[in-house]
């Protein structure tokens, strides 16, 4: 059984599951769905277009399935997608998708911080923790166990591996290949993300290989070059092949 605060509004065409609770001021939209045991704090706004999960946890003044911020969007029907067991805190907001995909998708797992935001028809994958008031723009995708700190601003179309560390008041517009840790000013390769591997359960021996990669890699003006050099001087296990992956296919460029 839900419980609803006599001081929300549902619409009466949303659908929801069981065991919701939804708080005093809380705002939920017509073409909405609501999962089961969902957990709505005073004052959140479920736009036209959600499709939440199940175990979510949503701070006041969140805003969920927002019209996009893209002067191109011209009142298409597209959603936003948003997976299991998320803590989505205070005034984070996370558009709905354009044309370009339809669709903006939150993974599961994740903990997005106060007052970050999700543009339109972006992918976050799972287990990431993104910190305040960093912002994606549009169509960013970020691989799952990604750690994005506070005040990072993320350009357009740009990539984010998994298993990354960012620091903190990064800003940067090309993409960002796993594993690694990016920091200080411009936005740069600063090592292998060594405590993350370790916590996530990475050997010694597949942390040096991921090491040994991306010394190849960057040992070479030619992005090209560096990953002839890995393919032909290293194991090719299923990490090196997401870095080989990752690089070949980047369409900005990847930090340096």
């Amino acid at each position: 059984m839900n419980q609803i605060s006599p001081l929300a509004f549902v619409h009466p065409e949303a659908k929801l599951g069981d065991n919701n609770i939804i708080g005093p001021f809380c705002y939920i939209d017509r073409n909405t769905i609501l999962g089961n045991s969902n957990i709505l704090q005073n004052s959140v706004t479920i736009n036209y277009g959600a499709r939440i999960g199940d175990g979510n946890e949503i701070f006041p003044g969140a805003s969920l399935s927002t019209k996009p911020q893209d002067l191109k969007f011209k009142g298409e029907d597209t959603i936003c997608e948003i997976g299991n067991n998320n803590s989505i805190r205070e005034n984070v907001t996370i558009s709905r998708g354009t044309a370009s995909k339809g669709l903006t998708k939150v993974g599961n797992n994740n903990l997005l911080m106060e007052n970050m935001h999700v543009a339109h028809d972006c992918v976050v994958g799972n287990n990431c923790i993104i910190g305040n008031s960093t912002k994606f723009a549009g169509e960013v995708t970020i691989d799952d166990n990604a750690i994005i700190s506070a005040t990072v601003l993320t350009h357009q179309f740009c990539h984010i591996g998994g298993y990354v560390m960012i620091q903190g008041g990064c800003r940067f517009s090309q993409d960002i290949p796993p594993y690694i840790i990016a920091g200080k000013e411009p936005t740069r390769y600063a090592g292998v993300n060594i405590v993350g591997l370790r916590r996530h359960g990475y050997s010694n021996d597949q942390i040096e290989l991921i090491h040994e990669a991306y010394r190849l890699l960057y040992s070479k003006g030619v992005l090209k070059e560096g990953i002839e050099e890995i393919q032909n001087n290293l194991q090719i296990t299923p990490e090196i092949q997401y870095i080989i992956d990752f690089v070949s296919s980047s369409k900005r460029g990847i930090i340096r």
